[in-house]
């Protein structure tokens, strides 16, 4: 499969690499990200020697060995007979003095577990080769939590790296171009349930349903990212005691901090909190804050590793029926009910808000906005309070927006109860909006700002 994607990434990187300075790297992100062939792809069309490792769990020297290999091939000479990474490390150095090299070590955490000093030694030769070489050196790593204590001050690596990129999941819209032959409306279905994960995304088959493809690839006993789900969620919950408890609260819906700690039983808030907190630094839940709640006193917390929430909610949540019955049958009786009235409009919210993201960083919306997200609000008159879910800020104020992923087009009975609501909450805004699946049927569509699920697939 070609690479797809990245484009704003792959600009980076090669502006780093057309210069002529020393340049160092940090490059880190979870699993199956697809860092590493992030950084292969970005090579092309860059005239230099190129070395590329990918360390082993394994000891020092043993990588060494396979490293000396690597630089031993690609600058045509003998093997040499280095022990120690010091060694390579000047080495390098040293040839970068008078030509361009890039020098990537990948898995970095893997060698580091077994020789903290390394941090130190890279450290030397960056200080003493810096002023005069040409190297651009990239350390990769996946562990997300070792990967950032080398950019912490107390780190000897603090101050190193003149870029750092953290690759995370892809938006919407790249992420569509791994299935460029389904319907939007499959998109939306498709992303829902894979996200933004290349290595997910390879394996769909836009000639089969969404159905099919659910099915094949994570909702049956053989499925090709079952294993891939259940082993990635288990790498990171393992080391978390009640991790599993809180994960499962969320994906069922519960998202307000009390109400994942009533419904997962855990024994004490400060342990959830904890939970929380190791959660969202391994990247797959997120604190959400309203834009309009400047202490973070609203808060929410939800999955963004999205085949973790689908896993969740949908097999382990029903593990004892998954495993015995056939898994059409399975599909028809525990995901079609609320997969595309619940579960998959939930999801449309989230990329109306990248939508609006992406408009923001490419210039084409103008004012300028502020900020994207929620917008909570107080009802005093009906005793609640609740959110709007996608919400904009510009220099004119507030902009809201209904969205709808229906099957009939938005019409004035859903406007006048949206315009209803805000003026009953005495809610100032700038401008109202409706995104929709299937279009709009009103009297007067020119006093709204009106966005349709193709328009999301044409920018």
């Amino acid at each position: 499969m070609p690479f797809l994607g990245r484009k704003r990434e792959i600009e980076i990187l090669r502006d780093v690499y057309n210069n002529e300075k020393f340049e160092s790297i940090i490059l880190y992100g979870r699993r199956r990200i697809g860092k590493s062939e992030l950084i292969k792809y970005s090579f092309k069309d860059i005239n230099c020697k190129k070395i590329y490792f990918e360390c082993q769990k394994a000891t020092e020297a043993y990588n060494v060995s396979n490293l000396c290999d690597i630089i031993a091939s690609t600058f045509k000479i003998p093997k040499l007979a280095f022990q120690t990474l010091s060694q390579i490390l000047d080495f390098m150095f040293e040839k970068s003095l008078t030509e361009k090299i890039i020098f990537v070590i990948d898995e970095y955490p893997y060698i580091r577990d077994n020789s903290f000093y390394l941090d130190s030694i890279i450290q030397n030769a960056i200080d003493k080769y810096k002023m005069d070489s040409k190297m651009k050196f990239i350390l990769c790593g996946s562990y997300i939590d070792v990967m950032e204590k080398l950019l912490s001050n107390n780190s000897p690596l603090y101050g190193r790296f003149s870029l750092k990129m953290n690759v995370r999941q892809m938006n919407y819209l790249e992420s569509s171009l791994f299935y460029p032959n389904a319907s939007n409306e499959d998109k939306v279905a498709y992303y829902s349930v894979f996200g933004g994960v290349p290595f997910y995304n390879q394996f769909i088959d836009d000639t089969k349903t969404v159905k099919e493809n659910i099915i094949n690839l994570i909702a049956s006993p053989n499925a090709r990212l079952l294993a891939e789900a259940e082993g990635f969620l288990l790498e990171k919950m393992t080391k978390l005691t009640n991790a599993n408890e809180c994960f499962c609260s969320i994906a069922l819906g519960n998202r307000k901090y009390t109400d994942i700690l009533n419904a997962s039983h855990i024994s004490s808030s400060p342990m959830l909190s904890d939970i929380l907190k190791k959660l969202i630094k391994m990247d797959v839940i997120e604190k959400i804050c309203p834009i309009n709640d400047e202490n973070e006193k609203k808060a929410t917390y939800e999955i963004i590793e999205r085949l973790s929430l689908f896993y969740y909610r949908y097999i382990f949540a029903k593990n004892t029926f998954f495993k015995i019955m056939p898994p059409d049958l399975f599909y028809d009786e525990f995901i079609e009910p609320d997969f595309y009235s619940q579960y998959v409009p939930k999801e449309f919210e989230n990329i109306s808000k990248q939508y609006f993201q992406i408009l923001n960083s490419n210039h084409k919306i103008t004012p300028v906005l502020y900020a994207i997200g929620k917008y909570y609000y107080d009802d005093p008159k009906n005793r609640k309070n609740s959110e709007f879910d996608v919400v904009t800020l510009d220099k004119n104020g507030y902009n809201f927006y209904e969205v709808k992923f229906i099957n009939k087009p938005i019409d004035d009975s859903i406007v006048n109860e949206e315009e209803y609501q805000l003026e009953n909450l005495k809610i100032k805004y700038n401008k109202l909006g409706f995104i929709s699946k299937t279009g709009f049927n009103l009297k007067n569509p020119e006093k709204y700002s009106l966005i349709k699920l193709d328009d999301m697939y044409k920018i």
